[in-house]
Order: C-alpha cells, then sequence, then structure tokens
C-alpha cells in the first residue's frame, strides 16, 4: 500500500509525539513515588510502545500493522461521577525543579494523552486508507481510557476537582432543547 501524501506527514508528527510520550513515562516511571500511580503509567506503558510500534510499520512499510493496536477496558473506579472523594487541593507552578511530584508527572502526563486524544481524532478524519483510520480511532480510544484512568487518579487525590452542575444551570440547558421524533425525522415541523 502506498501512503498518501498528507498520510506520511500525520504519520511522522504522531510517531515524534509517541517518542516524546514514550520518554516521559520513562521519566515519570523513575520519579514516580505513590505505588498506584507508577503502577498506572506501567500498565499503560506496553501500550504506548505497541502504539509507536505500529505507526513505525506504517512509516516504514506503508503496509498496515501486522499487530492490531488493544483498546483498554473504560475502568470506572470513582464512587461518584460528580463530587470529588476528598478536598482539591492547590496548586503553584515551581521555578526550580529537580525532580517532578506526583502531581507533576499526573498532569503531565493527563495533558498529553488529551493532546495525543486530540491529534489522533483529528488525523483519523482524515485518513484515505481504512486500515490506517481504523488504527487511529483504535489510539484515540487508548488515549482516551488512559486519560480517564490519570484523571481518575487525580480526582481521588485532590488534584482535579469535579463537583456537580448547578441545578439551574442544568435545567436552563435541558430546556433550550427539544427531542426530534426518531421515527421520521423529515417530517418535524420546522420551529420558529
Amino acid at each position: 500500500m502506498q501512503l498518501a501524501g498528507h498520510e506520511i506527514h500525520d504519520l511522522h508528527e504522531l510517531t515524534m509525539s509517541c517518542v516524546n510520550s514514550i520518554t516521559n513515562m520513562g521519566c515519570f516511571l523513575a520519579q514516580a513515588q505513590d505505588p498506584g500511580l507508577r503502577e498506572m503509567i506501567e500498565g499503560h506503558f506496553p501500550y504506548h510502545i505497541r502504539d509507536y510500534n505500529v505507526k513505525t510499520e506504517y512509516l516504514k512499510n506503508a503496509q498496515g500493522p501486522t499487530k492490531e493496536l488493544p483498546v483498554p477496558d473504560l475502568n470506572p473506579v470513582l464512587q461518584s461521577f460528580t463530587q470529588s472523594p476528598t478536598a482539591v487541593q492547590p496548586v503553584m507552578p515551581r521555578t526550580q525543579v529537580p525532580q517532578f511530584n506526583d502531581r507533576e508527572i499526573a498532569t503531565a502526563y493527563l495533558l498529553t494523552l488529551k493532546r495525543a486524544g486530540r491529534e489522533y481524532a483529528w488525523a483519523a478524519m482524515e485518513m484515505s486508507h481504512p486500515d490506517l483510520r481504523s488504527f487511529l480511532e483504535d489510539a484515540f480510544r487508548m488515549s482516551c481510557r488512559h486519560a480517564y484512568d490519570v484523571w481518575q487518579w487525580m480526582v481521588q487525590k485532590g488534584y482535579y476537582p469535579l463537583e456537580p452542575a448547578s441545578q439551574s444551570v442544568q435545567t436552563t440547558m435541558a430546556g433550550m432543547y427539544q427531542e426530534v421524533p426518531e421515527s421520521n425525522p423529515a417530517m418535524t415541523p420546522v420551529m420558529q
């Protein structure tokens, strides 16, 4: 298979991003103090290695992967999806950093996953080859699931706020929209 010009350029950028993610994860594993954080990153690490290797396979051979990219299951651990189990901890940037603390590690990792997820989603929308498109969709879901794990860990530690929307905001938003009948949506009257 030959890749289209935009595909090879997108793959290059995404592969360079993987180099950055994997290198950072190696640093994070060496510096993480919290056993749960370290265990989570160790569990994610093989997925990122596989992701990188699949991309290099595409770049070298312009062929689809010989191995699939597994997508981890969604793993909710929070008891509430609207309230933090602990008080939110204040934070201030440090300007002298001989070593990252666990909060900085989790923040850097979460932001890396979010950025990678956005890039995967965008690139997937642009791919002309269905196998490459499918691979990038899986890479997006992998990043999304890993980001959820990190986010939950941060919420549990009080490093990321989680609070319910006010009832008045929810009522306002819900009142703005009316459902469209699904039986024959083309016949729905136009609202003024």
